[in-house]
């Protein structure tokens, strides 16, 4: 059995990480704010897993085991905060919305190591809590199935996202019903089918484009029929267009 790390700080730093690195499984007995300046992050639990881009931040609370994997050459920006900050009162990893305010801040804070008990650095701190709790919540989760009917289904569809099956269908690959498996997404995932599928296509894509791959062929690959569909997808979750991940 892996050892899990256990780092009591979580340390406020910035970190530069090269596409498919990975930061093994550890914890914390602080709270931290990951945010990626540039290039997607993928962060895993035993509850599943979470991908953003730059225009969002991970909130993980203390005691959490959670693992990093870069997609994409990634500037990470960590911000430790001790079990007394909770500014919005979360006990799970959430995806939150990042402000241009909130993305300078924190930026700015993990930079900028020297004076660290200053007046200055606490007025810094005190505005990036502020910041944070008018951030609002993204719902970016992609839940790990516990049911062995269903991690074998979700495995299907992770190996090839662009997999276009019914849930009737793949249910006679794995042996259930589509009533069954639909049920299931529902109680053991809180999600539907559909709403489960378009999240992991959504992660896929973030870390497609991470690679630079274009637009029509990311679309194509992860199972819109037209990449139009998939920028209006793509668009109305994040608040902006695939393209701009292809930006230099």
């Amino acid at each position: 059995m892996t050892e899990i790390r256990h780092d009591p700080i979580a340390p406020t730093r910035t970190q530069h990480l090269p596409s498919g690195a990975m930061i093994d499984a550890h914890r914390h007995d602080d709270h931290q704010i990951i945010y990626a300046g540039r290039g997607v992050l993928a962060i895993t639990t035993s509850a599943g897993s979470w991908v953003t881009p730059g225009t969002n931040a991970i909130w993980v609370p203390a005691g959490i085991v959670h693992a990093h994997q870069a997609h994409g050459d990634l500037d990470l920006h960590l911000v430790g905060l001790p079990t007394t900050d909770n500014p919005l009162g979360l006990d799970t990893p959430t995806v939150l919305k990042v402000s241009p305010l909130l993305r300078e801040l924190i930026i700015a804070y993990t930079r900028d190591q020297e004076g660290d008990g200053g007046p200055e650095r606490a007025r810094m701190r005190a505005v990036l809590l502020d910041q944070l709790r008018a951030s609002p919540q993204q719902a970016l989760h992609l839940p790990a199935p516990a049911s062995p009917l269903l991690r074998a289904v979700c495995g299907i569809l992770q190996e090839d996202p662009a997999d276009g099956r019914t849930l009737v269908e793949l249910g006679r690959q794995v042996g259930a019903s589509g009533r069954t498996l639909s049920r299931l997404f529902r109680t053991d995932l809180g999600m539907t089918f559909p709403q489960w599928r378009t999240q992991l296509r959504l992660q896929h894509a973030l870390v497609l484009l991470a690679d630079k791959q274009p637009v029509t062929a990311v679309a194509h690959r992860c199972g819109w029929a037209s990449a139009s569909a998939f920028i209006d997808a793509f668009r109305r979750t994040f608040g902006h267009t695939p393209g701009t991940h292809l930006d230099p």
